[in-house]
């Protein structure tokens, strides 16, 4: 396998001490976690606490191209050097990120990470309440703390915590070489398949619905403009007792899913 044919995810066969990465988390001094610089990418609590960045990294958290720098604050924990310890020759950004309970991501891609070449983006859940939804083009990464995967964010993906209590991951950046293209691909055999989330599911029950209903048609025939097309599609779903998102109707556009909204819009 290349970097050119990486699968959507795989869980990679990994054995993660998940005990004593918790243990080490819990000495995260409060101070060190730091909102995020994408402000525009989220709502409610998004921060992190870089271990691995880059030389030429603006900000800790976000990604560079230079040489990897380790931040020293973690280097007498042993936890955090025995997960690392695997990626070393080729880690160029390792940092936790924590999502609070009723913070959401809104869906977006990393381009950088789509490049030949370019880093491969890993996750290694240490706490996920049961509720968080993390879809990659509308599906669920069905990932559980104490596991690691590799996640092909390129492409359209956002994540939801609805609490109680906050989500965090180790989040790590590395070059493609051989070892770790080879374990993904590994992990792919292995990795179950992926399923709509609660809201995409939602979604496919509005469809049908629309199918059958000529009213919902008419309603959306209406409208010429996708923005009021798809707020009028998430608002008719919500009347009828299906909640489901923009990011849904929007998702489904860009999986080839435009002739749908097409027959229903003048």
């Amino acid at each position: 396998m290349t970097d050119a044919t990486l699968p959507r995810c795989a869980r990679l066969p990994l054995a993660i001490d998940l005990a004593a990465l918790l243990q080490a988390l819990q000495k995260v001094p409060a101070q060190a976690w730091q909102s995020h610089f994408n402000t525009g990418y989220y709502e409610g609590e998004w921060s992190g606490v870089a271990l691995v960045s880059t030389e030429d990294a603006p900000v800790p958290l976000a990604p560079g191209q230079g040489k990897a720098l380790c931040l020293g604050w973690w280097l007498d924990e042993a936890a955090w050097q025995a997960v690392l310890a695997p990626f070393r020759a080729t880690l160029r950004a390792a940092r936790l990120l924590r999502l609070g309970p009723g913070a959401r991501i809104h869906e977006h891609r990393d381009p950088d990470l789509g490049r030949p070449g370019g880093p491969l983006r890993l996750h290694v859940p240490l706490l996920s309440p049961r509720g968080v939804e993390f879809l990659v083009d509308g599906l669920q990464v069905p990932m559980r703390p104490g596991e690691c995967w590799f996640i092909d964010l390129s492409r359209p993906h956002r994540v939801s915590n609805p609490g109680p209590g906050e989500r965090i991951h180790l989040v790590l950046d590395c070059l493609p070489d051989g070892w770790l293209l080879a374990l993904i691909e590994q992990g792919r055999a292995q990795t179950p398949a992926l399923q709509p989330g609660r809201a995409g599911q939602a979604f496919d029950a509005f469809r049908q619905c629309v199918a059958q209903s000529p009213e919902l048609a008419a309603r959306l025939q209406a409208l010429s403009d996708p923005r009021d097309f798809v707020a009028e599609a998430v608002a008719l779903g919500a009347r009828i007792g299906l909640d489901f998102s923009d990011a849904e109707v929007h998702s489904a556009m860009r999986q080839g899913k435009q002739a749908w909204s097409d027959q229903w819009r003048v």
